[in-house]
């Protein structure tokens, strides 16, 4: 059986690449950027655009040679660094605005196409929106069928685009020298005069260097991707900013700038050959649409293969697999847009997936280098790279258009809740668990240097309960203790009388629905020789630096079959200096209507603020929040009344604890 077909850096990732970075902006919009923003200007334009696409290139890259990119490219890249959930959010609004571009490049290709006298009168078509229909359909057939009989056909087309994009740049090289000048003139460096902002200059300008993941989404049929992902990628970026640089300088030189401003076909007029820039502006928005059918189901086939989306569009055919279903579903989308024709407002959504997911990629790879033990790419960079390039990409997102924005975040916003509601589960894991551990690593270490003091203090209660069946109302008042703001671990101790019976770490850490649900609270199981002794043990080992237990909850004992063991229990726990809770619980009465808190005082020692302290605590939970507190104070001596009522005034005042006081006599 012969292999399939598999594809170099040059076929494979710089062609597509290259072709869609080389496109529609520089044949009729680079002219008029050069001639609203002068030269000095529209070279930054181009610097600060390539700062997002290099940044992002360099991310890819490094990834690339650290993971094995399977198909599905950047969708593949995201969703195995930040999660299914993440991943597929950004995956499905990628996917969508690829199979939409595609309708953009080829109503470009149809207008241009129809702009030509000869050819509207010859099919009897006019540049309208019908003659745009019917063109637009028919190409886009045409490009599907090509796609649809072999991907390595589709590939090979590729390179006959290219050598036309080649040979229009010659053109309009060899217009500058040796063509009819368009005027004679002096270079011009400043803006034009005019009501054009720099922003809106640059967000026309942007879409030139949003192209250059084109190769990312052939991954699955690469022969080599650590290697072809890298070299394509760069070398079709630097070759993008080495053009249009190379063109900002030459339109400022070479032609007048009231033409650029105002005829967008000047480069015809300029070029030595016009028939070369012709082929070439219908073989950059073929070829785009064209990277956009081979890219588009290829991020399909991938989701879906994760159970995002209908195995149907994960089913491959012959031996490479190729990826029809979803190539159907593409078409399906693609002919929509060119239906409807006018995609003004989509396209600018369709910008911000784009620019959003190469934000993305840059936050995973700086994630990756710094949190990821098992991030180890062979083309090293420094993780700041990413940082600027998830800054830039953002920051752009917020320039060009903020309302956009917005409905690019809402629209994945909304698929991240779906996927996160069906739980979606992976063997491959992510990078959030090596950045959770990041980040508790360095937050012990600021709370361990830190003193604790009154007003930032919280319970961190360790619960011995006897089993979550057994006393649940202790379960329930620890969490309500605890709040939004302290941790809880229930212990279950199983006691064992023989030395040699252990459990398991990994089975220690029991994940039920309680501790899923709530935050803060953990449930646990170890084996002891006792009761007495494993609550002794747990209280003096457990915890850790920073966030080590302060409190130890204890149902009150009734019947202790060892009331001595158990006093002395009490004692080494206040030896540890840990606070103690003890619940006498009555069956009958429960914790009545949750409408009333009686706090008992004696006066002196800490009992008293430590019992209001927890009471600040309760009345956060949702069951105790309306009820009624009281502090009710013995007084032995009938003259200190007065005193007494001050004090404890007082202390409520500093607990800022409001609270009904009542001193008996």
């Amino acid at each position: 059986m012969p292999k399939p077909t598999k594809f170099g850096t040059f076929a494979g990732v710089y062609t597509p690449s290259v072709l869609t970075i080389l496109g529609v902006i520089m044949y009729l919009r680079m002219g008029w950027v050069v001639g609203q923003a002068g030269l000095y200007a529209a070279t930054t334009i181009i610097l600060v655009a390539h700062i997002i696409s290099i940044t992002t290139g360099l991310s890819i890259s490094s990834i690339a040679t650290d993971k094995k990119i399977k198909t599905g490219g950047i969708y593949y890249i995201l969703s195995r660094s930040l999660g299914l959930p993440m991943g597929g959010s950004i995956g499905i609004t990628l996917f969508v605005g690829t199979a939409l571009s595609i309708a953009l490049y080829i109503v470009g290709f149809s207008e241009s196409f129809l702009g030509i006298q000869a050819i509207s009168d010859f099919l009897g078509l006019q540049p309208d929106i019908n003659g745009i229909r019917i063109v637009g359909s028919t190409i886009l057939i045409l490009l599907v069928v090509i796609a649809f009989i072999s991907t390595s056909l589709a590939i090979k087309s590729q390179f006959i685009v290219l050598g036309a994009i080649g040979l229009s740049l010659l053109s309009i090289a060899a217009g500058f020298f040796f063509g009819d000048a368009t005027a004679v003139q002096t270079n011009f460096t400043a803006p034009a005069d005019g009501h054009v902002s720099m922003i809106t200059i640059f967000a026309i300008f942007f879409p030139a260097v949003t192209g250059f993941t084109a190769g990312v989404a052939m991954s699955g049929d690469l022969k080599d991707p650590k290697s072809s992902i890298p070299k394509g990628t760069l070398y079709a970026i630097l070759t993008g900013l080495v053009v249009y640089l190379a063109l900002a300088f030459g339109f400022a030189y070479f032609v007048n700038r009231d033409t650029l401003i105002n005829d967008v076909n000047f480069i015809n007029k300029i070029a030595f050959w016009s028939w070369p820039v012709i082929a070439g502006i219908w073989g950059a928005t073929l070829s785009s649409a064209l990277g956009g059918i081979l890219g588009a189901p290829r991020i399909m086939q991938a989701i879906a293969k994760d159970k995002i989306m209908p195995k149907i569009f994960g089913k491959g055919y012959g031996e490479t697999n190729e990826p029809r279903n979803a190539l159907i579903f593409t078409f399906a989308l693609a002919e929509l847009g060119v239906l409807i024709g006018e995609l003004d407002a989509i396209a600018e959504v369709v910008s911000m997936f784009y620019i959003a997911a190469y934000g993305f990629i840059n936050l995973a790879f700086a994630l990756e280098s710094w949190a990821n033990t098992d991030f180890r790419p062979s083309f090293k960079i420094s993780r700041w790279i990413g940082i600027i390039g998830f800054i830039a990409s953002f920051g752009v997102m917020l320039q060009l258009n903020p309302v956009a924005m917005v409905a690019a975040f809402a629209i994945m916003w909304v698929i991240y809740f779906i996927l996160k509601r069906r739980e979606l589960k992976s063997d491959f894991g992510d990078v959030w668990g090596s950045v959770w551990s990041s980040i508790v690593r360095t937050s012990l270490n600021k709370l361990s240097n830190k003193q604790e003091q009154e007003q930032n203090w919280s319970p961190n209660v360790l619960l011995f309960s006897g089993g979550t069946k057994n006393r649940p109302y202790m379960i329930e008042f620890g969490k309500q203790l605890v709040g939004k703001y302290g941790f809880l671990s229930n212990f279950d101790l199983v006691e064992s009388k023989t030395d040699s019976f252990q459990i398991p770490r990994r089975e220690q850490n029991i994940k039920d629905e309680d501790s899923l649900l709530n935050q803060g609270f953990f449930n646990r199981k170890q084996a002891c020789s006792d009761i007495y002794s494993g609550i002794e043990q747990v209280a003096a080992n457990y915890g850790f630096a920073g966030i080590e237990p302060n409190t130890v909850f204890l149902g009150w004992a009734r019947n202790s079959k060892d009331p001595k063991r158990y006093i002395k229990m009490l004692k080494n726990i206040q030896k540890l200096d840990l606070n103690i809770i003890m619940m006498d619980y009555d069956n009958k009465r429960g914790f009545g209507k949750y409408n009333q808190i009686d706090v008992w005082w004696r006066g002196g020692g800490q009992n008293g603020n430590f019992s209001l302290q927890l009471v600040k605590f309760i009345l956060q939970s949702e069951a105790w929040n309306n009820a009624h507190v009281r502090l009710i104070i013995v007084n032995p001596l009938n003259e200190m009344h007065e005193k007494i009522y001050r004090k404890a005034e007082s202390i409520l005042n500093n607990l800022r604890l409001e609270a009904e006081i009542k001193v008996i006599n």
